[in-house]
């Protein structure tokens, strides 16, 4: 209880200071200076009076993406019910525009602080509230318990780091963890780390993100795109972190210094962040690279000019389109210790992964992509730099890769319906849903 009154003190503290946050980081992404209100639970809006909602929070960028599936499936199951997708980032809502459009309804979750979020559950009035991978928020639980409002963390993951972190509270977790509703795991040892943690009722589903599937524009995008490039030999650097781009540009020195196929390959190094779009373009200069940048190519049928040897991927929502265009991805966030990204939308295009040593973040699917085939694994700029080389120059063995991905994707599909099936409990009522505790009747 103590710990309690403490974290709800010092939001009074931090909250002045995140206002300032979002208002400096708007210097280089205008969204963050968008809807203050709505991170306080202040609407310009009336109180949500439609169809029962339910409620699906996805922090940014790559747990949006995660949930299409998932929202997909709940807007055919239960077309009586609309659909509220919360976010934290500008690009997390940017992606969920982009993929939903006027579908759903959209806003930013509130602060963890019990007065926005009570005013965001009078709000909108969910009928439950589903929770993406890892956002433990302890007043949102705590407030959703006190309101009536069923919680469930889906798609969740714990990894060992991440345990060992929150196990350093001791019994305090366990209050926080147990006040889900429910947990939907993505994995057997998740499951088992949330349980310690002091998570109930707990299911292991599987993966949503292996259900998603690539948007058929961006296929097509990624093929034009390919067809442009030429007979080149094409390897992506994607969602690529700070200090990492510095490895990739040696990995691509090595590279071309190798090989005739390594030096006429093309290299297209997409960071993970839009505000480092300008700085990675001057890393790029600087180590005298000729580069276009994807927002200023031409979006025609033009060949890309021979002597380019970066493509740039400054732009959001095409990630798909870069895997179809490749013929093998490195996935960023690997090389230094950051975690890695989310390596299963590679792997769906049937594009060969590498990856660093560092993928704590998705050490399951990172362990049976390489079980599988579909993978391998580097510890530095120079393995890097022979695997891709490798891969490149012998085409059976990027052949084989393609066909274990493809394989890998679809051995793992179905979490979206086990998912869909396990949260009926709350949304298989007769005439709408639950609302603060009580069934409401669809108006």
């Amino acid at each position: 209880m103590l710990l309690r009154l403490v974290y709800r003190a010092l939001w009074w503290v931090v909250a002045p200071l995140a206002v300032v946050r979002l208002w400096w980081r708007g210097r280089f992404e205008p969204g963050y200076r968008r809807h203050i209100g709505e991170r306080f639970g202040i609407y310009n809006t009336p109180p949500y009076t439609g169809r029962p909602l339910i409620w699906v929070h996805a922090v940014s960028v790559g747990e949006t993406r995660a949930a299409q599936p998932l929202i997909d499936a709940l807007l055919e199951r239960y077309p009586s019910h609309g659909v509220l997708l919360t976010h934290m980032t500008p690009t997390g809502r940017a992606t969920g525009e982009g993929l939903f459009g006027d579908r759903v309804v959209r806003c930013y979750l509130p602060y963890d602080m019990v007065g926005p979020i009570r005013r965001f559950l009078k709000h909108w009035r969910p009928s439950v509230g589903v929770v993406m991978e890892t956002e433990v928020w302890p007043n949102l639980i705590f407030t959703c318990q006190e309101d009536g409002v069923p919680l469930v963390l889906t798609n969740a993951r714990m990894s060992a780091r991440s345990f060992r972190r929150a196990a350093r509270f001791g019994d305090a977790t366990r209050p926080v963890f147990g006040g889900f509703s429910r947990v939907l795991a993505q994995s057997d040892a998740d499951a088992e780390r949330l349980r310690m943690l002091g998570a109930s009722d707990v299911d292991v589903m599987g993966n949503l993100k292996f259900d998603m599937t690539p948007p058929p524009a961006l296929t097509a995008l990624g093929a034009r795109w390919r067809e442009r490039f030429g007979d080149r030999k094409v390897w992506l650097a994607a969602s690529t972190r700070d200090g990492e781009e510095a490895l990739v540009l040696q990995a691509r020195a090595m590279l071309s210094a190798a090989s005739d196929v390594g030096r006429r390959s093309l290299l297209v190094l997409v960071p993970r962040h839009p505000q480092r779009f300008d700085e990675v373009a001057a890393m790029i200069e600087k180590v005298r690279l000729n580069y276009v940048r994807r927002s200023v190519w031409p979006d025609d049928d033009a060949p890309l000019p021979a002597d380019v040897d970066v493509v740039l991927g400054d732009s959001m929502g095409e990630m798909a389109a870069y895997f179809a265009a490749v013929d093998v991805a490195f996935i960023g966030g690997s090389l230094l210790p950051l975690g890695g990204q989310n390596l299963i939308e590679a792997c769906a295009a049937g594009t060969p992964v590498v990856f660093g040593p560092h993928m704590f973040n998705f050490t399951q699917a990172s362990e049976n992509a390489l079980a599988a085939g579909a993978a391998r694994r580097v510890s530095d700029a120079g393995e890097l730099a022979s695997t891709v080389a490798d891969l490149l120059i012998h085409d059976d063995k990027r052949l084989a890769m393609r066909t274990a991905a493809l394989l890998f994707a679809k051995q793992h599909q179905g979490a979206t319906a086990r998912t869909v099936t396990a949260l009926g409990r709350w949304l298989d009522t007769s005439g709408g849903g639950r609302v603060g505790g009580v069934v409401a009747q669809q108006e």
